[in-house]
């Protein structure tokens, strides 16, 4: 490292976050796909500049069909609580099946990919869903639902999750979809939160080659929010055979219902769709954190399908023909807003995948793109990380070509970028590195395919309607090219973010924008910039890097080391397949990082790498990141959607009880890694 960096990082107030990750190179987005893209001139940044918000986000809501339009495109009287297209009449249900089927009702709306291979994939068409959808809102409204209630849904990656969704929208019910990997405890959880009398949910499905009890979780569910003095009036199930209860978990008399032979009743039924106000509430979506009630952030109809909607276009590159693969979970915002609504808005056919990506090997997710002609695919860093440690060579043996690729949901290491152009995309995609939360519904930072350049590890400049800004802890401004991190913020309101934290609004106001509020009596949005708890830099050309949760940043001997940077290096030694690095006290420099690493298949484990991470460590970030200890385990203490426990390796380092482990997806590793200590 040069003297001169050495003094900039002396500049670096405790405060900040120092920044070692070096700038990358350029990649130009391929010809063919920018000559094809769906935003391809530069006029867009002329309509979305500041001086034209809010009017400019009228542009995403008019791809939208709307019973009666808006008065007021933003309400913001009482910030940071703002309306969006106040006045306005609209349903999503109608605007994601109904609106498409004069031209595309034979077209497939869903492609869903059961688990096991020698299942046949499903293809349903705008036509059945809109069926279905009208059926199961019948039935709902028979049970007495009606705009305004909460139901929630404890269901896995089935195409039946997607049409409940959607018969809810219809109807106007709030609906809250609970991951299916949380377990009956943390259902009830939210269930006693939302206030549902109704759990929708499923009788079991596939998960690493196992057939899973799922109904089990919904009888914990309910006994335990009953001892909380909640008491859920109706399971509904689901079967993933039809015809055929798969769970050993018997069912509860005037209790359980099975839809599939209840839903008989309501064959062909239409139901008109509620004309519902565009601030209403489509969903709760709670994110889920290790301590800490779970929060319920609560979307509206209007503003939250426009801006999905709108980026699924600008940024997903999302036309009607097009085979789009997002490989999240419908369980978490990701799944809501570019699996069902932004996609299906835009006359899509959407892939609901059921399975494990590596499962019955790292060649599926290939097979499958290959099968369908997926030409847009979208994943996250743990799945990418996760497919290049177990089948770097897969990609290769399979006729698959991506137009467009997204990785989502954590900052991805410009390694794991490389491969992930190189291999994945084969050289010919473009690439979006998203950034954004559950709270903003759709993407805060990324580059628009067609027109900028792509630079592995950083996410880009805000998306068109969001301008992004770097504060230190004292509020001061970091400028872009200064070198120095600190908190990203959202100057302005947007469409996408959630209305507040369902039934706590004083949380909502203290987690969010209390931080850089210095007036809180203020009506003025410019006063409420939006604190995401993110760090953040932006360099020279505007584009930001996000460093992970400002909580994921090691203090050693005054230094803060962001661990995404720390992981990034660890990931560029070869025979390294996944990298965690967490804190762990230390009785002279107060904390040291510890590194914990897997490698990749047919390497194994000796001194040499443990001195290859250090020395790496060394060249890439400086003497300060120098671990206390080098760990190489089997593999990483996983949850069920495949991301790395953290929590449960500082645990581990620093020879804590590492709590309950039930949930974890293979949590007979703990005990194999706490052999090392």
């Amino acid at each position: 490292m040069s003297d001169k960096k050495n003094n900039n990082e002396n500049e670096v107030t405790e405060a900040q976050i120092a920044v070692h990750w070096k700038e990358e190179e350029y990649f130009e987005p391929p010809k063919d796909f920018s000559a094809q893209a769906n935003i391809k001139d530069n006029s867009i940044f002329n309509r979305f500049k500041e001086e034209n918000f809010p009017n400019c986000f009228s542009e995403y809501a008019n791809m939208l069909d709307w019973y009666k339009k808006w008065d007021t495109i933003l309400d913001s009287s009482n910030p940071p609580f703002y309306k969006w297209f106040v006045g306005g009449k609209i349903n999503a249900s109608y605007n994601c099946i109904d609106r498409h089927l004069a031209v595309y009702k034979n077209k497939t709306a869903i492609h869903f990919v059961p688990e096991p291979e020698n299942e046949d994939i499903q293809h349903m068409t705008y036509q059945e869903l809109y069926v279905k959808v009208n059926e199961f809102a019948a039935m709902l409204k028979d049970y007495g639902l009606k705009a305004g209630d909460t139901v929630t849904l404890h269901m896995p990656m089935i195409p039946e999750l997607a049409v409940t969704m959607l018969a809810c929208a219809r109807i106007g019910v709030i609906h809250s979809q609970v991951f299916s990997g949380f377990s009956g405890k943390a259902c009830a959880e939210r269930i006693v939160d939302a206030k549902s009398k109704f759990l929708i949910t499923a009788d079991a499905y596939y998960r690493g080659g196992n057939l899973i009890d799922h109904k089990e979780k919904a009888d914990i569910a309910c006994s335990t929010a009953e001892k909380e003095g909640h008491k859920v009036e109706h399971v509904l199930i689901w079967e993933r055979y039809h015809n055929t209860y798969s769970a050993a978990t018997p069912l509860v008399g005037n209790r359980d219902i099975i839809i599939n032979d209840t839903i008989k009743l309501y064959r062909n039924k239409k139901v008109e769709p509620e004309r519902l106000n565009a601030d209403d509430t489509l969903f709760l979506m709670y994110t889920s954190g290790t301590t800490g009630k779970p929060k319920g952030a609560q979307h509206s109809i209007g503003g939250y399908l426009s801006y999905v909607t709108g980026t699924s276009k600008y940024i997903q590159d999302i036309k009607p023909e097009d085979v789009y693969w997002c490989m999240a979970d419908i369980g978490w915002i990701t799944g809501h807003s570019y699996i069902v609504y932004g996609p299906l808005a835009l006359a899509a056919s959407s892939v609901i995948f059921e399975g494990v990506p590596t499962h019955p090997d790292a060649g599926r997710p290939w097979r499958v793109a290959e099968e369908l002609g997926v030409n847009i695919f979208h994943t996250s860093p743990t799945a990418i990380r996760a497919l290049r440690r177990v089948g770097p060579n897969e990609p290769a043996k399979y006729n698959y070509h991506f137009k467009h690729m997204t990785t989502v949901g954590e900052p991805i290491e410009p390694t794991v970028w490389k491969w992930y152009y190189e291999f994945v995309g084969k050289k010919e995609a473009a690439i979006v590195d998203t950034y954004w939360q559950t709270e903003t519904g759709g993407f805060l930072c990324s580059t628009i395919p067609g027109i900028h350049k792509m630079k592995p590890g950083s996410a880009g400049p805000g998306v068109p309607g969001i301008y992004p800004i770097v504060f230190d802890e004292e509020g001061k401004v970091l400028p872009a090219g200064s070198g120095k991190a600190g908190n990203i913020c959202i100057k302005n309101p947007w469409p996408g973010r959630m209305l507040t934290i369902w039934g706590d609004d004083e949380r909502f106001v203290n987690q969010y924008y209390k931080r850089y509020n210095t007036v809180p009596q203020s009506k003025d949005w410019k006063d409420w910039p939006y604190f995401a708890g993110d760090g953040a830099v932006e360099a020279p050309d505007g584009y930001f890097r996000i460093l992970g949760r400002i909580d994921d940043v090691i203090n050693v001997a005054g230094h803060r080391l962001g661990t995404k940077e720390l992981e990034s290096a660890v990931l560029m030694v070869e025979e390294v397949g996944e990298a965690a690095v967490v804190p762990v006290h230390d009785s002279i420099k107060g904390i040291l990082p510890h590194v914990f690493a897997s490698l990749k298949p047919g390497f194994k484990n000796n001194d040499e790498i443990e001195e290859k991470i250090i020395n790496m460590l060394n060249s890439e970030i400086g003497p300060i990141a120098k671990p206390g200890k080098v760990w190489i385990v089997p593999d990483m203490p996983k949850t069920r959607s495949g991301k790395i426990m953290r929590r449960v390796l500082g645990a581990i380092a620093s020879k804590q009880n590492v709590g309950d482990i039930t949930t974890l997806a293979n949590p007979q590793v703990v005990e194999e890694i706490q052999k090392q200590s």
